[in-house]
């Protein structure tokens, strides 16, 4: 619990003034730093052929977003299959099968990092640093880039006193909101990041694979071979971009991207950091301080309730049987941390470990279930601000029927074109999670569980519901590495990205062409600790009850089935 307190208050202290700042970075404020970062972003605007000045429209905003995942997607799918061929491969890695470079492609340009291949096993490092490190940049940035636009049709855009009523909204530049935010915010810190990490002792190098002679040779194994390479820049840019995909397959619990406690504790900070100061970004963006303690009030009020049970449900679950529930958890870490990094990784898009999920306490595992199926506690850079404007008005439409009132945020009507568009984002989720995950139960030969039992029944759940929800994080006990699971997570990846960021991109700019109504008695506050309660239950209502024949099913008839064992697994 001490080391639950110790990130979360380093975590608030230092978002609160990168929040102020972020605010800033994304407003085009004059700054500081114009000196150092102007320079640079001009020339990468000279370089793009982009006129920083013109402004774009909700549909503009969208298709740049788009046709830059397509244009990044198809040049970096092709990289993974060439990469045999390619420079900086001094391991002699050859090139991905089509439908693992596609998925791993799609994966890791949808901000996700799930990934069915073994770490630098199946990667040159032209395609980590390139391929790989490339998407963790841009991907948290454009996340972020959305979000603001988002806010910019709600709040007010650049022409907002210009504009007449009825006309659309500029909401800014897609590709200069992308560069400043990735300039002046993600690349400096993962700079600062990087070098913590290697002065812990995580590998820097351009080197190939040590080999070593092992201090215990009874195996008979005469020489161990020990991947390296730049490790340190891409676990910083895994953990502050809530990218989460790890250097080598088995993630943060391996020794050389998580090698002290010190490091261990600079990474759970970094899953947390950024999302936090985006949700701190948003009053002094807006000019609507309350909205702000709202939105924050809510997800603190969801992790704190998130981290209790995982922390509560791994303790007991250790206490009951000690030795079993060792597994999977690296002793250097214990229990609790485990248990903490699990919930943060799942409350934020991260889905990077320092324990195998596979192996945690089945209520802790469905703690991280829910987590993701919330995907707003925190959420991803962006991404989780973005579906919490979604709860958001699907609160205030919800709200206003129930009192009586016209459904109105910001002064603007929440009409059937609007509502219309939130329940397509209601009803998608379920389909695709638990269509494909009823699809892949039905045909054994698909599934690749581990677990003939509820346990296998949570493993396909669990893996559906985190591409989805673009975390990547995963029970691995199952063989997911087939041409069936590649292509059925690319769907749910997709699925589970560019809708929830372009369709509350789309209702802000239907809400600004609307005429703003001044409040009055009847306009329904929110901006309250009433409303903050009734937008915490609405989301409990379309991700618990919704999902909770699939949670009885696997979490907890798996818990259920170990307490009748004995609290043996």
């Amino acid at each position: 619990m001490t080391e639950s307190l110790l990130v979360f208050g380093a975590a608030l202290l230092l978002a609160w003034p990168l929040g102020r700042y972020l605010a800033a970075v994304m407003r085009g404020a004059p700054m500081r730093g114009d000196r150092l970062f102007g320079p640079l972003e001009r020339l990468l605007f000279r370089a793009m052929g982009i006129d920083a000045m013109r402004g774009m429209r909700w549909r503009g905003y969208a298709l740049a977003f788009l046709l830059s995942n397509l244009v990044l997607g198809v040049c970096v799918w092709l990289l993974f299959m060439a990469q045999g061929v390619l420079p900086l491969n001094p391991d002699g890695v050859p090139g991905m099968r089509w439908d693992l470079a596609l998925h791993t492609m799609v994966s890791f340009l949808t901000n996700t990092n799930q990934q069915h291949y073994s770490g630098q096993a199946q990667l040159s490092y032209l395609s980590q640093m390139v391929g790989i490190v490339g998407l963790q940049v841009v991907t948290p940035m454009m996340g972020l880039a959305l979000v603001v636009a988002t806010l910019r049709g709600l709040f007010g855009g650049r022409d907002a006193v210009t504009r007449n009523e009825g006309e659309p909204r500029d909401l800014g530049n897609f590709w200069v909101d992308v560069t400043r935010a990735s300039v002046r915010v993600l690349l400096p810190l993962c700079l600062l990041w990087s070098v913590l990490l290697t002065s812990q002792g995580v590998p820097a190098t351009l080197e190939g694979a040590r080999v070593v002679t092992p201090v215990d040779q009874s195996a008979g194994m005469a020489e161990q071979v020990i991947p390296v390479g730049p490790v340190a820049p891409m676990v910083a840019v895994k953990q502050l971009g809530t990218n989460g995909g790890g250097w080598y397959g088995p993630n943060s619990s391996v020794p050389l991207e998580n090698p002290t406690p010190f490091s261990n504790a600079l990474e759970l900070l970094a899953i947390v950091l950024l999302p936090m100061a985006v949700v701190f970004m948003v009053g002094p963006f807006t000019g609507r301080r309350k909205l702000g303690w709202l939105v924050f009030g809510c997800m603190v009020l969801m992790s704190a309730l998130s981290t209790g049970a995982s922390l509560w449900s791994e303790s007991a679950s250790s206490s009951a049987a000690p030795a079993a529930l060792m597994e999977g958890k690296e002793v250097r870490f214990g229990v609790e941390t485990s248990a903490l990094w699990s919930t943060l990784t799942t409350q934020t898009s991260n889905g990077s470990v320092n324990a195998m999920h596979d192996s945690l306490a089945p209520l802790t595992g469905g703690v991280s279930i829910v987590n993701m199926l919330v995907n707003a506690i925190w959420g991803g850079v962006g991404c989780g601000l973005q579906q919490f404007l979604v709860y958001l008005l699907l609160s205030v439409f919800l709200a206003g029927l129930m009192t009586g009132r016209t459904p109105e945020v910001f002064g603007r009507k929440l009409e059937a074109p609007e509502v219309r568009l939130l329940a397509l984002l209601v009803v998608l989720q379920p389909v695709v999670v638990l269509g494909l995950t009823a699809i892949t139960l039905l045909q054994p030969q698909l599934a690749g569980t581990s677990n003939p039992g509820f346990h296998g029944i949570g493993q396909v759940f669990y893996e559906y519901v985190s591409a989805f929800a673009n975390n990547g994080s995963g029970f691995e006990g199952l063989g997911d590495a087939t041409p069936w699971w590649n292509l059925s997570a690319t769907l749910a990846l997709i699925l589970g990205r560019y809708p929830a960021l372009i369709v509350p991109l789309a209702i802000a700019g239907m809400l600004a062409k609307k005429r703003v109504a001044p409040e009055g008695a009847g306009t329904l506050p929110i901006e309250t600790p009433t409303f903050a309660l009734t937008v915490v239950a609405i989301v409990m209502i379309l991700t618990v009850l919704q999902f909770m024949p699939a949670l009885v099913l696997g979490p907890i008839a798996d818990h259920l089935s170990i307490a009748a064992s004995g609290g043996q697994p």
